[in-house]
């Protein structure tokens, strides 16, 4: 009788706590680039950032996504490879951007002296 009676209270709570727990498994890969990418970006340096680790993470997620068509797994995974896959891209495009610019900087400078 106790039971049914918290029915009203466990029942959203368990929902919330999924959605949570979803949350976090979809914007949690995510969340350790963010501090990368300001830095970057403001520091206008990407020496220490490998973009090999991208293109592995890429890659897996790719997969992991190729893998959903032939056996469908929870979607929050799913959620997960596709918003690490625009991370990653959004990283590459960064580090190229920047890389670039300092290439050309440097060249600016050999060719003025």
């Amino acid at each position: 009788m106790e039971a049914e009676g918290l029915d009203w209270l466990l029942v959203p709570l368990h929902q919330l706590v999924s959605w949570v727990a979803a949350g976090a498994m979809v914007f949690g890969g995510v969340v350790p680039y963010i501090p990368q990418y300001r830095d970057i970006r403001r520091t206008q340096n990407a020496d220490g950032f490998s973009t090999h680790v991208c293109l592995v993470l890429l890659v897996a997620n790719i997969l992991r996504i190729l893998f959903w068509f032939g056996r469908h797994f929870e979607s929050p995974l799913l959620w997960q490879s596709i918003v690490m896959i625009l991370t990653m891209l959004l990283m590459l495009k960064l580090c190229t951007e920047v890389r670039v610019a300092n290439e050309l900087n440097i060249k600016r400078r050999s060719f003025a002296a």
